[in-house]
């Protein structure tokens, strides 16, 4: 059997003949509609078998009760990335603000959570969903407007198929990254990245490659991770027992819990950083100031887009947002991590 698709305000607005703004005048008895108009739309509100719900009352300018967020990472590594620690404590500081809560549930695949997203929109268990994570065709799109559940997508707008999208331009962001490692000295840089299949990871890639093709940095490397740091030592490691002259001199990582897993790697190898190796993180948790010597990194407010991307689902929902923007683009902050290479 299938499941019907859901009615939705804008279903009863088409049969009523009037705005989905009239439909929630009408079932939250506001002035400003005829009675002949009010007796319009609640017989058409009956005969689709269609009754106000969370998302509807928020049209009115009422509270969104519950916001949906699925990720499809281990429970373990989560636990450890502080990216997802600082992104949903900016998330809940905007939803504390509107007495509203957060459903975060972890799954093993991208169908899974198609499943889920599903369950808890049909079950009305959530007015709003957050998405990352996105992949090359992500089905999550298609799902997303086949439902019609509010959705804001964290992720450049060539992944998340027209959805309402907030991101980060991180091909300009490694860009830089790897010019300033090139302006420093360093010919043999590499990348320490994340998950292959993610469409972020791919950015980054592709703008890696051609920032060292137009640099003509000929020792450039990349090595693709699952952004653990144990994920993170075995790749520092195959890249520092390279022979002397095909050793990286620079190496950048894609999140920060894999370059303080390199900082460790490279002194086990009795590698000196910077005097032996430059060491690059990104996103700049608490963790690379914690370090000896501190870790340069590519900065990002991540507690502040975790509050953007929070705060746009609810213009998404009441129809008052700004629509799919760019947060800052990380900016580089050196430490003591990155320095010329030895003469």
């Amino acid at each position: 059997m299938t499941t019907p698709p859901r009615v939705t305000i804008k279903d009863v607005a088409a049969r009523a003949g009037v705005s989905k703004g009239a439909v929630s005048l009408a079932f939250n008895q506001k002035p400003g509609l005829s009675g002949t108009t009010r007796d319009r739309i609640f017989r058409a509100a009956r005969e689709l078998g269609w009754e106000p719900n969370l998302a509807a009352r928020s049209l009115a300018g009422r509270r969104v009760d519950v916001v949906g967020l699925a990720v499809c990472r281990p429970a373990r590594l989560l636990g450890l990335e502080p990216f997802y620690m600082e992104f949903v404590s900016g998330v809940e500081s905007v939803l504390t603000e509107q007495s509203c809560a957060l459903l975060l549930r972890l799954v093993r695949s991208v169908d899974e959570e198609v499943g889920i997203q599903e369950a808890w929109w049909r079950g009305r268990q959530v007015s709003g969903s957050i998405l990352v994570d996105f992949r090359a065709d992500d089905p999550r799109a298609a799902a997303a407007e086949r439902l019609g559940v509010p959705v804001v997508a964290v992720g450049h707008p060539s992944l998340t198929g027209g959805l309402t999208s907030v991101w980060t331009d991180d091909a300009t962001a490694v860009t830089e990254a790897v010019r300033y490692l090139a302006a420093l000295g360093h010919r043999r840089v590499a990348r320490v990245g994340g998950a292959a299949g993610l469409g972020h990871t791919a950015i980054r890639t592709a703008a890696f490659d051609e920032a060292a093709r137009v640099l003509g940095l000929a020792g450039a490397r990349q090595v693709a991770t699952d952004f653990s740091g144990e994920a993170g030592a075995r790749a520092t490691r195959s890249l520092l027992s390279a022979a002397p002259s095909d050793r990286p001199t620079a190496i950048v990582y894609d999140n920060d819990i894999m370059a303080v897993a390199g900082l460790s790697v490279a002194s086990e190898m009795g590698l000196g950083v910077p005097a032996d190796v430059s060491l690059l993180a990104w996103d700049d948790s608490q963790l690379c100031r914690l370090t000896h010597p501190t870790l340069s990194a590519m900065s990002h407010d991540v507690h502040g887009f975790g509050a953007d991307v929070a705060r746009t689902l609810f213009g998404v929902i009441t129809g008052e947002g700004p629509g799919s923007h760019p947060v800052p683009t990380p900016v580089l902050t050196p430490r003591g991590s990155t320095a010329p290479p030895r003469p």
